[in-house]
């Protein structure tokens, strides 16, 4: 049985309380309508026509022969979409700033630069129709050598994925630059190359007493939400376009398709569909521009959907990488040095999140002396999109990893040693800046006083592993609209797509400031025409942003309540109070109503009361999590079972606990599928030769234990509640808590993902002298 535990330090009405979803009747009933539900009258439907080759020159493309087949109604290439120059807006870790690519990678252009990449779309009277068009468009390829592996990608030598691509030097930056057209210097595919450091580096590994060092390589992954992409696209007569879609972020599919259409965002409106699943997947435009020209083109609604298949070769994993760590430390166990290098693989354009992972894999620890390199490796694969955490979990299995050596070879204990060296309010980051309040080492005491640590753990070929992580968590501008009905209930419109429970989140911070319960708030999330702009649901920023625009949305109300009051009773505002969903009088007890019997009163007394806001906090909190995993290996095959997890994670305030333990067991869940079984396999025709969830082995419930989780709650003072974001960081200790927990069983270093039965086999082959 799981033990779910939550070390509480301020309790209030509704907040920290566990309510019943307000989505869950129509997710459970069916009623629920996710993006591929749309159906319109006279819709045509798409399909898209995309590269057998990872890597060639597109010469021509003839389209005679698909549009002459009967039901074709429309083709579109390259060549119906803007190439658009500059730099787009900020879209994240893992996306492309540069808007050329970005049209590029929606339908290739001059080179097709992976297997799977979108090279034309049909539309057409039926599904049957479209796919069999695709196979009378006529391209006319120039295969040229692929480039896969990014230590590969990095040499002189190297085929280059863009002939004209730039290294920028010393830039943090998520894009390369662009040869000019009278530069003849050869291009690279290294897009960004970059330094954080901090203090001495050679002093402190002069004074170490102990120093290890190890490299590592990670393979691309996927985020594996169960939901594939759609989109259907309707361009009416008076020239606005209308899109539904599920996406993470539906003002950022506006943004794009405007940009990429060259057609005013005031004349598109995306609606946002209910999304099943999308942890950074769903960030990026693939269908929606080209169902949006094809409905251009027809005058008719047209809907795209991706196949499995599709959504692995045709949509973004996140990055492989290649990566090397060096700690040195005293023999007290007090860290001298840290120096680490990440190599980042992109895929087919530049926008890999090494960034984000050279942020976040020494957050954890108060250092004198580090440095951390970074570089962006363009190859001929899909072209990375965020994963929860983006770049966080690879650097910290390096980072995790070398540091449980250092332990071992100190004999000291893995949760003293980073209770010895952890981060506290004050600390300062290696790539700048200071931690106000956090909770690491308040996270890591909780950990050394759970049971878990302290159970033996008995049998043979059996290990405990232990790991930390950070993710910085996001944040960005919000809108919420607050409505209040003559029923005494209120009517809450957010513009943050929900993938975690976000829409109860924002309800229980409305209901908290008004003194209502939570399900009395009624919350939908607004499309483009209907609430104001909203940053994208991403970097587990929504509880605490959009969280934040709900409750001064609240607060706005409650303002207009007491006004209204003051109106009615013919008093001053500044003699009435509000407090536990009623309004009253200060001096005169007479005088007060319920919320309720003031909002029966609203249309009669001066109108409606509608409260609004628009934010863009900027004191989100950082989260830490500590996870401790017991494995088993079978010596003879390789396999390993994960026997018990505990996920231990500093949430700040868990608005809702229960959605907070599911998204803290969720990342547990994908983290030890990165770990032990998932990745992309390229055949030697540059082909992904698993591109099905057969093939593709994610975790089931019969691979995993119940995982316990304990939230640590120290707040946030940046916000009302004291909300961190933590959907991010419970996917990032996984990778090094179980490579650690297999050295502990049977002796041998995992530095290379998936350690799947094979790899873990081999190693221990090797380690027995055996070939």
């Amino acid at each position: 049985m799981t033990s779910n535990v939550v070390l509480s330090t301020q309790e209030y009405n509704v907040v920290g309380k566990r309510p019943i979803r307000h989505d869950g009747a129509d997710k459970v009933t069916g009623r629920a309508r996710y993006g591929a539900d749309i159906s319109l009258p006279g819709m045509l439907h798409g399909k898209v026509l995309r590269s057998p080759h990872a890597h060639a020159r597109i010469k021509s493309i003839d389209l005679t022969r698909a549009l002459a087949l009967p039901g074709v109604k429309a083709v579109a290439t390259a060549a119906d979409l803007a190439q658009p120059e500059g730099r787009a807006a900020d879209l994240g870790e893992g996306a492309m700033s540069n808007p050329r690519y970005v049209s590029n990678n929606v339908l290739a252009a001059d080179k097709a630069l992976y297997q799977g990449h979108a090279i034309a779309a049909v539309a057409a009277t039926t599904a049957e129709i479209a796919e069999e068009a695709l196979s009378l468009i006529d391209v006319d390829y120039e295969v040229l050598p692929p480039v896969l592996n990014v230590v590969q990608a990095m040499r002189d030598d190297a085929p280059l994925v863009h002939e004209r691509l730039a290294t920028i030097e010393d830039a943090t930056v998520r894009t390369g630059g662009v040869l000019s057209g009278d530069d003849d210097s050869k291009g690279s595919n290294v897009a960004n190359r970059f330094t954080f450091e901090i203090g001495d580096l050679d002093k402190g590994f002069q004074e170490a007493d102990v120093v290890v060092e190890r490299e590592f390589d990670t393979a691309p992954v996927h985020q594996g939400y169960i939901e594939p992409h759609s989109a259907t696209a309707l361009w009416n007569a008076d020239d606005t376009l209308t899109i539904w879609c599920s996406s993470q972020g539906h003002f950022q599919i506006r943004d794009l398709t405007s940009m990429l259409l060259g057609h005013p965002v005031s004349k598109i409106k995306v609606v946002p569909m209910e999304i099943g699943g999308g942890f950074g997947g769903k960030t990026l435009v693939y269908l929606e521009p080209v169902a949006s020209v094809l409905s251009r083109k027809t005058g008719r609604p047209v809907k795209l959907s991706m196949s499995r298949t599709e959504v692995f070769i045709g949509t973004g994993p996140t990055s492989g990488s290649h990566m090397a760590a060096r700690i040195g430390a005293k023999k007290d166990g007090r860290i001298t040095a840290f120096d680490v290098s990440l190599a980042f693989d992109a895929g087919a354009f530049p926008g890999s999140p090494v960034v984000a992972g050279a942020m976040c894999c020494l957050a954890g620890y108060d250092l004198a002396n580090a440095r951390i390199r970074g570089y962006d490796v363009v190859t001929n694969k899909q072209k990375t999109a965020a994963y929860r955490a983006p770049g966080s979990p690879a650097s910290s299995f390096a980072v995790e990893a070398v540091i449980d050596e250092m332990c071992e070879k100190l004999g000291m204990d893995p949760l003293e040693f980073r209770t010895l060296n952890g981060a506290k309010e004050g600390t300062r980051r290696v790539n700048g800046p200071r931690f106000p309040s956090i909770g690491y080492l308040e996270t890591i005491q909780a950990a050394k006083e759970h049971p878990h640590y302290s159970t033996p753990l008995e049998g043979p070929n059996r290990g405990r592993g232990v790991a930390g992580g950070f993710w910085f968590n996001g944040t960005g501008p919000a809108s919420a609209t607050a409505s209040v009905n003559s029923d005494g209930t209120v009517s809450l419109v957010e513009g943050s797509p929900d993938i975690g429970g976000s829409r109860a989140v924002a309800a229980m911070h409305v209901a908290e400031v008004l003194g209502l319960d939570a399900e009395d708030v009624r919350p939908q999330v607004g499309d483009t025409d209907s609430v104001g702009f909203t940053s994208m649901t991403g970097g587990s920023g929504v509880a605490f942003k959009t969280g934040w625009a709900s409750y001064e949305a609240a607060q706005d109300v409650k303002r207009q309540m007491i006004e209204r009051a003051a109106t009615i009773w013919d008093v001053s505002a500044e003699d009435i109070e509000y407090s536990n969903g009623a309004i009253s009088h200060k001096s005169d007890p007479e005088l007060r109503f319920t919320f309720r019997e003031m909002a029966s009163m609203l249309n009669g007394t001066g109108g409606p009361i509608v409260g609004r806001a628009n934010v863009d906090p900027k004191s989100v909190g950082s989260a830490f999590a500590v996870h401790i995993a017991d494995v088993e290996v079978d010596p003879d095959t390789g396999k390993v079972d994960i026997l018990r997890y505990t996920a231990l994670q500093d949430a700040g305030k868990a608005v809702h606990p229960g959605y907070v333990e599911g998204q803290i067991q969720g990342g547990v869940a994908q983290g030890i599928g990165w770990a032990l079984n998932e990745e992309y396999f390229f055949n030697d025709k540059a082909e992904m030769a698993n591109s099905s969830f057969l093939d593709y082995r994610m975790p089931t419930s019969l691979d995993l234990p119940m995982i316990d989780t304990v939230i640590v709650e120290v707040p946030n003072p940046g916000h009302p509640y004291g909300v961190r974001g933590v959907g991010e960081v419970p996917i990032v200790p996984p990778l090094a808590a179980v490579a650690n927990a297999i050295h502990d069983a049977v002796g041998v270093r995992m530095n290379t993902l998936p350690m799947s039965p094979g790899a873990v086999l081999e190693a221990l082959w090797e380690q027995n002298g055996k070939s």
